[in-house]
């Protein structure tokens, strides 16, 4: 029994073996393991699509960009100078305005009739030293003749005097009731553009009011104030010197923009910060910047030619920046150096010379040596 189970159980692994050696027959090709070395080294390297650009020398701008705020160059508060009421409003709220026009009509009836009294008293006064200087006169002559004391005289002269000096008093007086009755009638001190009225006709105002009756801001023109840090300030002030700087005001999610240029540096660097405020002037003769509001700045100093790529082109790795560029279909690693970036350029002040066609798009999937070829640009890139 034992022999007959060790021969049944030997005819089983055969069988067994058998059936492996018929399956792997059937699902390995025959010579794959020697034919697999020589299909890969056969394929061709495929090439990698990419967008690219070419490096370009041009004039390009020394730029400085910056957040900054519009400012008006004047800005006037219209108040009262009298306790009295308003008789007239005579602008529409927002209007613009210019100087000398009436604004407000205050009630002014008081200081008239002030007026009317003062230029009485002149008018008397003016009476009574006609008087005297005729008893002068006559008292000259009775002297000359002895026939009357000289005090007379004296005393006609005084009297004279004593008329003079109230007349001029009384003119005095006469006068600064008419600058008073002058604030009767309140005119725009500026040409600008005026706020809404903070009051209307019959309310009553005074000098102590601490709200103004309106304000008028000048808008043509304006500044923008902005701030540059230290390290720019000695590049500005040649500039300045030379006449070349040059201010562009962008109103962000607006196509509006202004020019100018640089009217004033601060006397001082904020210490916090290191920066120092800048103001530049802007004629702004279609009020395209609104007083208070915030814009993007980009202050040029001066233009000079360099050479420019588009800024995707520009990667950075472990050792530093880099571009590739193309030659014969093969990419190469090009270390170089940014001066700055302007808008969607950067400029390259080493390792480019220019005329040299760089990657724009695709990089991540080049490496040195690798085989390229140039797509057209995506639509809308």
């Amino acid at each position: 029994m034992k022999k007959r189970s060790w021969v049944i159980t030997g005819l089983a692994v055969l069988a067994l073996g058998v059936v492996g050696v018929t399956t792997r027959s059937t699902w390995v090709p025959h010579g794959a393991n020697a034919q697999a070395p020589a299909d890969k080294a056969a394929a061709p390297q495929r090439a990698v699509p990419v967008e690219v650009a070419t490096a370009v020398k041009k004039p390009m701008p020394v730029r400085i960009d910056s957040l900054g705020t519009v400012t008006p160059i004047a800005s006037v508060a219209v108040k009262a100078r009298l306790e009295t009421t308003i008789e007239g409003v005579h602008f529409k709220d927002g209007a613009e305005v210019k100087e000398g026009d009436l604004l407000f009509t205050l009630d002014g009836r008081v200081l008239d009739a002030q007026v009317a009294q003062a230029e009485g008293v002149v008018a008397r006064d003016r009476a009574q030293l006609e008087g005297a200087e005729r008893d002068v006169r006559r008292y000259t002559e009775l002297v000359a003749k002895n026939a009357t004391p000289t005090v007379n005289l004296d005393n006609a002269k005084t009297q004279a005097d004593t008329f003079r000096a109230n007349i001029k008093a009384d003119e005095a007086a006469l006068a600064n009731l008419e600058v008073q009755q002058s604030y009767t009638k309140i005119l725009a001190p500026i040409t600008g553009r005026i706020s809404a009225a903070n009051v209307k006709v019959g309310n009553f105002v005074r000098p102590a009011d601490t709200a103004p009756l309106a304000t008028i801001n000048q808008t043509k023109p304006v500044y923008v104030v902005f701030s540059v840090a230290q390290n720019s300030l000695p590049e500005l002030r040649d500039a300045m010197r030379a006449g070349s700087t040059h201010v562009e005001a962008i109103i962000p999610g607006s196509t509006a923009t202004a020019s100018g240029a640089v009217s004033m540096i601060d006397n001082s660097v904020d210490i916090t910060s290191g920066m120092v405020p800048v103001r530049a002037s802007m004629a702004n003769n279609d009020e395209a910047l609104w007083p208070g509001t915030l814009v993007n700045t980009q202050l040029t100093l001066r233009v000079e030619d360099a050479v420019a790529v588009p800024a995707v082109a520009v990667q950075v790795g472990q050792k530093g920046t880099y571009v590739f560029v193309i030659k014969n279909e093969v990419a190469t690693v090009q270390p170089v150096k940014v001066g700055r970036t302007i808008d969607a350029e950067s400029v390259i002040t080493e390792g480019l010379a220019g005329g040299e066609v760089v990657v724009t798009d695709g990089q991540l999937l080049l490496a040195e040596g690798t085989k390229v070829s140039v797509r057209q640009p995506k639509a809308g890139s």
